[in-house]
């Protein structure tokens, strides 16, 4: 790590004590967060975000600056997809919102490690094999077509092989236990629809990140401004979700958006050693991209399953 320690343990500490406010004076008590605190939360979270990247952008320079702006926006353009994931998953096991803030505040704490792991990895990697380059930019080539080719996301639970593992050691109820992970009954453990719901979200994350760290990668290898553009991209997902859970049905086109900038950064990756893209220019194709997918969405709103059948009788 090229930055001073007292760089990531400044950072780390930040981080730290605003996941401690929210979760012990915020959300103290299992509560429906409702749609103006979500967009309070939301605003002080971009705020926080961007005040950190001109911070970068001050004392690191401008291209350092961009770098982080560029790989935010990107992690935050793919966490839009991240949230459709997380209601179908809250829909499928029937978790109530006062309960689902918490959720998603373990889960999120849980992916910020996970992601961290995988930033060093990646960047390990591609230091001492550049090839590994070219296997990142082809997965995001993949990815990104396969995206843009899929209509309907479903979830299937019940094949995840963590969920399946955890069954073995300790049994699950399918009654929620107040806002309790875990339960203890006559000397056994027991989890609760909570924790089953707490190991899907974490494992999907695991899988959204294997598309978005080679994503940021592509823009830049400083381990710590693709570590920061991810957390905070991560601790805004929280807000965003509750922001956004009941129109996401409105972005249909998103993930064609989505798909043209995991498509993007692919190609990026697989020619940058022979063509140059200067970040100004990622940061703004990237950022017309997400644009143009949601005013086309709002231009054209999806048709409703009643106008779908009369335009086919």
């Amino acid at each position: 790590m090229s930055h001073d320690i007292w760089l990531w343990v400044g950072f780390n500490i930040f981080v730290l004590l605003m996941l401690a406010v929210d979760l012990l004076v915020f959300n103290k008590k299992p509560h429906e967060v409702s749609i103006k605190e979500s967009l309070i939360w939301t605003f002080v979270w971009i705020a926080l975000s961007v005040v950190f990247g001109f911070g970068i952008y001050h004392f690191m320079g401008k291209e350092a600056g961009l770098h982080y702006f560029t790989g935010y926006l990107i992690e935050k353009s793919l966490s839009m997809d991240n949230i459709f994931v997380f209601l179908l998953i809250f829909k499928y096991f029937r978790i109530p919102k006062r309960y689902q803030h918490e959720v998603l505040y373990w889960g999120i704490l849980g992916a910020l490690i996970m992601r961290f792991l995988f930033i060093i990895t990646g960047v390990a990697l591609i230091n001492k094999f550049h090839w590994v380059v070219y296997i990142f930019g082809s997965f995001l080539l993949y990815t990104g077509i396969k995206m843009a080719m899929e209509k309907d996301k479903e979830v299937h639970p019940e094949k995840n092989p963590v969920i399946r593992l955890l069954r073995r050691f300790l049994p699950v109820t399918h009654h929620l236990q107040k806002d309790n992970f875990i339960i203890k009954k006559r000397g056994i453990y027991i989890a609760t629809p909570l924790l089953v719901v707490l190991i899907v979200i974490e494992t999907t994350d695991v899988i959204f990140a294997m598309d978005s760290i080679p994503a940021i990668l592509a823009i830049t290898r400083d381990i710590f401004i693709v570590y920061s553009s991810n957390v905070f991209a991560i601790l805004g997902l929280r807000a965003l979700y509750f922001s956004l859970a009941g129109i996401m049905d409105l972005f249909h086109y998103l993930h064609y958006g989505l798909a043209g900038i995991l498509i993007f950064v692919g190609l990026k990756m697989l020619v940058e050693n022979f063509v140059h893209v200067p970040v100004e220019w990622s940061l703004l194709i990237i950022g017309a991209l997400l644009t143009i997918s949601i005013v086309v969405s709002l231009i054209f709103p999806q048709k409703s399953e009643k106008e779908k059948m009369e335009s086919a009788g």
